[in-house]
């Protein structure tokens, strides 16, 4: 199957255009992902946000996105669960292959690679995205929880139930059609043509790139440890280094305080960082000079939706 057109194009935006989806992952995390992530949609700051469904505070994320279907919110699929004093668990029950000895998912991608059954993650992530739409959500699109379906660290990937749901329920997913430095790795880059090639075939939208900037702070709890300018100067440069397509940026903006530091491990102070640089009218300038077009996912559903009627 050949490749569609290019997906600028399809959207209807200009030749050359530089398109980009401002994303937050996490929401419904910790209240302090839900109060940074809620105000930055409401103010049109972000474009999008994704939804931890199996988090103890996702009911507040969910009642939110429930009570805004003009915002783009979608489902940040769950097969993982990284801190050491915050945990959660599958929403299909502790009996499967998809919990660790403490009956929690467990902390590492490798773990889900070598040890989940295909059938078990097909059930959790389709109960993840009915659970969204039982919530009266108008789910706009799925997206990954750490990688955990992509198969990069061992090979093995979930990405067939993914896009058999993404096309049942006419959702797209993220997806990079194109990766930087990917001619480097051959078993990479045939990986990704091969997912690529699925996903086109079932008619699930993707996205041309996906970036995002270091997800630790540099230097975090010493005496070099990353200033917010610096952070922000390296976000700025994300931002000019943008190609003509549709990029997804996506960030971890939460509320920096007592409830995201008994939470996490590390990064609160990185969170807090993120969520000043989505009001920072710096970055706002940037986006202006540099011409960016924002979209939504939304966009992209109704294309999605559009070509399958």
């Amino acid at each position: 199957m050949t490749a569609p057109p290019p997906l600028a194009d399809r959207l209807g935006l200009p030749s050359g255009t530089r398109a980009i989806i401002l994303n937050a992952d996490d929401f419904g995390m910790c209240h302090a992902a839900n109060t940074a992530i809620g105000s930055l949609l409401e103010r049109g700051r972000i474009d999008s946000a994704t939804v931890m469904v199996p988090c103890a505070w996702a009911p507040e994320a969910l009642a939110f996105a429930a009570g805004r279907r003009d915002l783009d919110v979608g489902v940040h699929l769950v097969l993982t669960s990284e801190w050491r004093r915050y945990r959660w668990r599958p929403l299909t029950g502790p009996g499967t292959t998809l919990v660790d000895g403490d009956g929690f998912f467990p902390n590492e991608v490798a773990a889900v690679e070598q040890g989940a059954s295909e059938a078990d993650v097909a059930a959790e992530l389709t109960a993840q995205v009915q659970a969204a739409l039982d919530a009266g959500v108008d789910v706009t699109h799925l997206d990954n929880h750490m990688g955990s379906v992509y198969g990069l660290q061992s090979g093995r990937d979930f990405l067939r139930p993914v896009f058999e749901l993404a096309a049942r329920l006419g959702l797209p997913f993220r997806l990079p059609r194109y990766r930087e430095g990917a001619e480097a790795d051959q078993e990479l880059q045939a990986k990704l043509a091969e997912a690529t090639a699925a996903a086109d075939a079932l008619g699930v939208e993707i996205i041309d790139r996906l970036w995002t900037h270091p997800f630790e702070l540099a230097g975090e709890g010493t005496a070099q440890e990353e200033t917010y300018e610096r952070v922000r100067d390296g976000f700025l440069d994300v931002l000019r280094a943008v190609p003509p397509g549709v990029t997804e940026i996506y960030l971890h903006p939460m509320t920096d305080g007592a409830e995201l530091r008994a939470a996490v491990d590390f990064g609160a102070a990185k969170r807090g960082y993120e969520l000043r640089l989505l009001d920072d009218p710096l970055v706002e300038q940037t986006i202006d000079d540099e011409g960016l077009v924002r979209v939504g996912w939304r966009d992209l559903r109704d294309l999605q939706r559009g070509a399958a009627r």
